[in-house]
Formats: structure tokens, sequence, C-alpha cells
């Protein structure tokens, strides 16, 4: 490593010695957001919100072209409410926050804050429907839910946290299981093609669904350090709630009928994995479709004459098709510039300076490989353009690289757990289904059941743990 290197990683934890803190690191560092006084709580900051907002901007305009329109509920559920759903509400009661009093009265029910608005939603959908010809209802809402978790990390894991659920209503069983899949399409497709993170989709076991669902389906990713993270999940739930809340419609003979009912999530979390799939020792990594400066212009020797200018002037063209920046900050030098913005994950950076200017050139420098050309000034737009593909590719295939060395195969709980403590990741094996097996990996090799995946493998005949006959591959990792 040369003193260079050494320089600019000094306030950076090392990414493969401690990969919690190198984490936090790039956070703080990349200026995405900062701790409050309140534990487990974030601020998010301008640069970090803006990642979600283009995130947002995304899935916002897939879930429209399905038909969904945003809708807005309360932030706090009476506390019958929340009990009208058994499973549900044990399955949040551990993280739920209750209001008791308002003002300086004492409520006579408490409130809960919103760990997630499926009862909310319910209510109201029993309130609203009536007739099969106003089916389906297909709604979302962009807000923040609180949940106590009891590990916080910024992004990951932080008690409230921004997020879309969507919360549909249908007249069959096949539309709403239809829905449900193709919500978890458009959450592959966010995170593959705007985050540049390759996906595995699949169902997860009844053990490691949502608290009332039928069904719950998941998008899985894989982090540098071989930690999965659940990146987005879709869940079925029947007529499990719409029977909880009366949600009944008149069907086409005329008869009464409980509607069929999907749920669906991301949230800030796809920050996160964005940081853990893609940085590196000089900090964040940004893929171009979702970076919210794509590239930044750093002017070398500012006092000589018309270097300003001319960097304002290539500024000003450039910034009509891509997310720029232009650094003209006079206090620093322009090495300190270009490890500040390699540290916030910039795709490229475009260098200009008065020996530039004469031969009309630029040089531009590539963060995901930190590759320099030279590139003259009058095919820098069409360059741009061509780099912005060839970034998010690279950084796509690094990442699905990773995956691939970090998905092995086992065939008993001992060749498990030596692959997870040997190379941790995916680990597939054949299973019986019952949630005995299931529970015994866990305790063992400290790796919960990712999914199901919908591409299935036939590994062997028998389950990996238990030696009886096999019914489904199923995907195990450790988590974050």
């Amino acid at each position: 490593m040369g003193n260079k290197e050494k320089e600019f990683v000094q306030e950076i934890t090392n990414i493969d010695e401690d990969f919690a803190q190198w984490y936090t690191d790039i956070v703080i560092k990349a200026d995405l957001a900062d701790y409050t006084d309140v534990k487990g709580f974030v601020a998010i900051k301008p640069y970090g919100y803006a990642i979600w907002e283009n995130i947002q901007n995304y899935e916002d305009k897939k879930f429209k072209e399905h038909g969904v329109k945003n809708i807005s509920m309360p932030v706090l559920i009476p506390e019958s409410l929340l009990n009208m759903e058994k499973d549900h509400v044990e399955g949040f009661a551990p993280e739920v926050a209750w209001v008791t009093i308002g003002g300086e009265e004492e409520l006579e029910e408490r409130l809960c804050v919103r760990p997630t608005s499926e009862t909310i939603f319910s209510k109201m959908y029993s309130k609203w429907l009536s007739s099969w010809r106003e089916l389906p209802f297909l709604y979302n809402q962009w807000c923040s839910v609180l949940r106590w978790e009891k590990e916080t990390r910024p992004f990951l894991r932080s008690r409230e946290f921004l997020w879309q659920e969507g919360h549909t209503i249908h007249s069959t069983e096949k539309e709403a299981e239809e829905f449900t899949l193709a919500m978890l399409d458009v959450y592959a497709d966010t995170i593959e093609n705007l985050l540049a993170i390759p996906v595995l989709k699949g169902r997860k076991t009844v053990k490691e669904q949502f608290a009332g669902a039928k069904a719950t389906y998941t998008v899985e990713t894989l982090m540098h350090d071989g930690r999965a993270l659940q990146a987005g999940t879709s869940h079925y739930f029947g007529q499990n709630f719409s029977k909880a809340f009366d949600i009944k419609f008149q069907n086409k003979e005329g008869k009464e009928e409980f509607a069929y009912q999907t749920s669906w999530g991301t949230t800030t979390r796809l920050i996160g994995a964005v940081i853990m799939a893609h940085g590196d020792n000089r900090g964040l990594k940004l893929p171009p479709r979702v970076a919210p400066i794509q590239a930044v212009i750093v002017p070398v020797a500012l006092h000589k004459d018309g270097v300003k200018e001319k960097a304002e002037e290539l500024y000003n063209n450039l910034k009509k098709k891509f997310r720029m920046e232009l650094d003209v900050r006079e206090q620093y030098s322009p090495g300190f510039k270009f490890n500040d913005w390699e540290m916030r994950g910039v795709p490229v950076r475009i260098e200009i300076g008065p020996r530039d200017i004469e031969e009309g050139v630029v040089v531009l420098v590539r963060r995901d490989t930190l590759e320099k050309e030279t590139v003259k000034i009058e095919k820098i737009e069409d360059r741009l353009n061509e780099l912005m593909e060839e970034i998010q590719n690279n950084m796509y295939n690094a990442c699905l690289k990773n995956m691939e060395e970090k998905t092995s195969v086992a065939y008993s709980l001992e060749e498990m757990q030596k692959i997870l403590d040997d190379n941790q990741g995916f680990v597939k094996t054949m299973w019986c289904g019952s949630q005995e097996c299931e529970d015994k990996v866990k305790e063992v090799t400290g790796a919960p059941s990712r999914c199901m995946p919908f591409e299935q493998e036939h590994l062997a005949d028998t389950c990996a743990i238990c030696g009886k006959k096999a019914e489904k591959m199923i995907v195990w990792g450790r988590q974050y």
C-alpha cells in the first residue's frame, strides 16, 4: 500500500478487518446520515435522502404502471384495531411504541405508533368497499414507521425508518396472488437495474413469513462480507385480514364475499444495501442510475486565468443531460477534492486544468475501477453516456461475481457449518420442509433460511439436516 493510499484510508476502518465499523464510517464520512440524541433514530442528510428520492421515483413510476395510487393513512392506530388480527399483533407486539397521554390528559385507549399499516388500511377498506365493480383497490403510501428494535444500525435497522407500504384488495384469489408476485418483480427490477445488485427471488418458509400472511415472497441480496440482506418482501394475505376486519363486497352473482388482500414494502434499508454491496476502502461507490451526482467537475489550478470559466461552461452544458456538481471550493487542494468525491461515491470525476484547456481535452476518472482516460471536450457528452452504462454494468457484474463465489452447496449440517465459517454467503441444501430442521440449522450455524428459490434445483433426494425425503431446495445465510 503506497503512502497516498495510507494517507487516504486513515479515517476509514479497513473493510476486511471490521466490516461493521467500516459501514458506520461510510455512513458518517460520506455525509449520508448522522446520529441524533434518541438512541436508534438517525437524521438522514441531503445526500442520503437524494439516494432515497431516486429509489422512490423509480419505484413510484413502476407502481403507477400497475395502476397503484398513493394515499396517506394516520400514524396512530388504536390498540383495539391492532388486536383484531391475532397473528399480526403477536408478531409485532415486542416492537410497538405506545402513546398513552395526549397533551396533559391520559388517553382512554392506548394508541400505537404504526409499525406497519395493515390494520388501518383494512379498517378503511371495510368502510369503502361495497361492490365487485369497485375492485381492485391498489393503494400505496410513502411514510415512516416505528419499531422499537433492540439492536440498531443506520439504514439497516433503525427504530424509525422511511418506506413504502402497498396494500391492495382484489375480488379473486388468483388476481391477488398475481399482484403479490408482480410487486416482487418491481422490487427485483429496482434492485438489479437501479442499484446494480443481483437478487435471489423466492418464497419464505412459514416460520419466516410475515405475521398474518398466507405466503411471503422475498428478494434476497448478498453483501460484500457474505451476509444476506432481505431487500424487499411481498405478502399474500388471502382473506385473513378481510375476515378479521369484515372487508366484504357483493360479487357478480349478488352474494357477499370477503376480499383477497396483499401487502408489500421496501425501505431505506436499500441505501444500506448499496453501501455494503458496492463500497470499498475509499468509501461509497454509487451506481450511476441511483447516484445523486453522476459526475463532478474538479478544476485544477483554479487560480490560473480561464480555468474556472471553462469549468463553469462545461458544467452548464453537461448539467442538461446529467446530474452534475462543480467543485470550485478554494480552501481545498485538488487532491483533497479527488479523495472527497471518491469517498462520496460519485461515478465519474472530470478533471480540467490549464494544459487540458490548451489541448481541448478533459481527464475522466471512473470511481468503480479508478481508471483514467483523456477525452476531447467535444466528445465528452457521448463518452459520459457510454461510461454511465459501462460503470452500471460493471458494478452489477462485480456484485454478481461476489454472490456466485459466495454461494455453496451443502449435503449435511456439518458441511453447512464449515462452509459458513470458511466462506460466508448463501448455502443451498435440500430440505424436508420441517420447522424442526429449520430451527436446528439456525441453532447450530446462526443462519436462518433465506427463501425457497423460484428456480429450484435438485441437489439430492434427502434433506441435508435429517436425511428424510427432501421436499424443496432452500437457501440459508447469516443476515443483517
